[in-house]
């Protein structure tokens, strides 16, 4: 079965509204984009066609390629300090002139939409498995594929391989797992034998960023499979497992695109929502949704 991530994500949206609605919110994302990468366009594109939907303010900077450093995080400062912003996004990867860790740093964690600065990604690491999704910060894509995977199979405590180590995608997917009681073995380009790694998990994620990695042979039947890689070949989108191939195999498959990438979106809402309501509760001093109370 194909598992429709733009209708999951559809049902999560009309919610926010609804409670934007019912609230009187009018929250606010602002969004940064460095350069003309045609992917990174087109998601921030999306991303203001969603804040449109359910009734959030959203403000974009766009900077050139060529910008300075010292720019990128002036724009940054500004967001910061915008009360009609309560997100701030920096729409990753940044090009590879730029430190990536220290423009991280700069916002302010507080409104940091994708839990990326390393106080976020500290939380995210102390997360209990008694997380309720739906009223947790954790950076978007991790969030949107935990809720996949629900979707379609409420017992996550199964055996999950994630094959990609990245600081965006493959760890906080990892510990976003582990605090809900799944096994979970990472696998990265260093990985011996990485079939008998795959073949093994009753839900395989995939977020190498290698054009149509995962073949049939290397999925057990009927798993779970998720992919999260976004790769332009020969002007199509493809992820990084061979769809055609492994949906024969697999119990449940997200396609690319229409997969993951709604759900990332979905989540950057809700999560944007969860920090206007921080900042609005006029007995909480400090501003993070955690487990159960603010934690900020």
């Amino acid at each position: 079965m194909i598992v429709d991530g733009r209708k999951l994500a559809d049902k999560i949206k009309l919610k926010i509204k609804k409670q934007v609605r019912a609230k009187n919110l009018r929250p606010g994302l602002g969004v940064i984009l460095v350069g003309n990468d045609p992917a990174s366009e087109i998601y921030v594109k999306a991303k203001e066609k969603a804040c449109q939907e359910v009734g959030f303010y959203s403000r974009k900077i766009v900077l050139p390629a060529d910008t300075s450093q010292k720019k990128i995080i002036s724009s940054i400062k500004e967001l910061n300090q915008d009360k009609k912003i309560h997100g701030v996004l920096m729409q990753l990867p940044l090009p590879r002139k730029f430190n990536q860790e220290e423009v991280i740093k700069a916002i302010n964690p507080r409104k940091d939409v994708d839990c990326f600065h390393p106080f976020n990604i500290g939380e995210l690491a102390l997360f209990k498995k008694e997380i309720n999704l739906d009223q947790i910060l954790a950076p978007c894509t991790a969030k949107g594929v935990v809720k996949l995977i629900k979707y379609v199979d409420s017992q996550v405590r199964k055996k999950v391989v994630v094959v990609g180590r990245s600081n965006l995608t493959g760890k906080p997917i990892a510990l976003l797992l582990l605090a809900l009681g799944a096994t979970v073995t990472i696998c990265h380009s260093q990985t011996k034998d990485l079939t008998r790694e795959t073949k093994r998990a009753d839900i395989l994620v995939v977020a190498a960023g290698k054009p149509r990695l995962i073949k049939e042979n290397m999925v057990k039947k009927g798993a779970v499979v998720i992919d999260v890689g976004i790769n332009r070949v020969k002007g199509k989108l493809v992820g990084d497992v061979d769809f055609e191939k492994v949906r024969k195999i697999a119990g449940f498959i997200t396609s690319v695109p229409g997969g993951v990438g709604p759900m990332t979106i979905a989540c950057l809402l809700e999560n944007t929502l969860l920090l206007t309501l921080s900042h609005t509760r006029p007995d909480v001093t400090s501003g993070r949704y955690g487990m159960k109370t603010i934690i900020f």
